[in-house]
């Protein structure tokens, strides 16, 4: 089964949990035929290297007028379009993105800038910053304050962001609540889509050597380096798959490697046992 038609189902899973949360504002209720044409309708569709538009202009958390521009630059950015009021996958995806960075010893606002951007053009200031804060005090080191970003926006610069990712959502008039696909996105700091990770779990691995790979390797230690070769990102899965061809290189030039060192140390000490052979033969004689 391929990859999409298992998001799909997954979607649907998730909008049959998350509609009966929905029901006290639905004013009819959904058809099965409804339900496909909602799940056809959303989804992440990979744009790898495609550039973000950087000039658009959002509302932060403190009400201050900003260009998407103004986080990008210097260091690889993580994008993750939610909603403030989400009743759930969204507080699972800032769960799982949360959860993952706490585990990295990259360090948010000095090696990567996290973006949030609620697709609900309706949501306030005041939701952007109550969220930023929940988050910000769950980050268990100093950063966070200037790392994370919450950001709201019309729907003109909403749906201009949303589009150039390839995150399709669908408002729906029954329950107030939208209907979007779970997943980030990690972009280089000149605005290029780089990696897609799905779902809400984010393995923490996965996502250093994200960041470090759109960081084009201005971040993250020399074993960094060597683990981008020995795995290589599956764009179908979002994950970082394990390169059977590159290990073998790797561990055929460390084994040719040793061989040669070791014959060379072999040699000195031949050498050296050689020349204390003919000092004690002329010594004898």
């Amino acid at each position: 089964m391929s990859h999409l038609r298992l998001q799909g189902l997954a979607l649907l899973l998730v909008l049959g949990l998350t509609m009966p949360l929905c029901a006290e504002n639905a004013t009819q209720p959904h058809t099965s035929a409804q339900m496909r044409t909602l799940v056809e309708e959303i989804g992440l569709d990979q744009r790898l290297n495609e550039q973000l538009p950087l000039d658009l202009e959002f509302t932060d958390s403190t009400g201050k007028r900003v260009k998407l521009q103004d986080y990008f630059g210097d260091k690889p950015v993580i994008l993750t379009c939610v909603y403030y009021r989400c009743p759930m996958l969204c507080t699972q995806v800032l769960n799982g993105v949360l959860k993952s960075t706490n585990a990295m010893s990259l360090q948010m606002g000095e090696d990567y800038t996290l973006l949030s951007i609620s697709i609900d053009p309706r949501e306030t200031t005041e939701m952007a910053a109550a969220k930023k804060e929940s988050y910000v005090n769950s980050y268990r080191r100093p950063g966070a304050e200037e790392g994370w970003h919450f950001l709201t926006g019309d729907a003109e610069a909403v749906e201009a962001v949303t589009k150039a990712v390839g995150f399709r959502y669908r408002y729906d008039p029954a329950s107030d609540q939208y209907l979007h696909a779970s997943g980030i996105v990690v972009l280089t700091p000149e605005g290029k889509i780089s990696r897609y990770m799905y779902g809400i779990d984010y393995p923490p691995r996965d996502l250093r050597l994200a960041l470090v790979e759109s960081g084009q390797h201005l971040i993250g230690s020399a074993v960094d380096q060597i683990l981008l070769l020995c795995f290589h990102y599956d764009p179908a899965t979002g994950r970082y798959g394990f390169a059977i061809s590159a290990a073998l290189r790797i561990a055929g030039m460390t084994t040719l490697i040793g061989i040669a060192l070791f014959l060379g140390r072999m040699y000195v000490i031949e050498r050296r046992r050689s020349a204390e052979v003919r000092a004690w033969a002329q010594e004898t004689v």
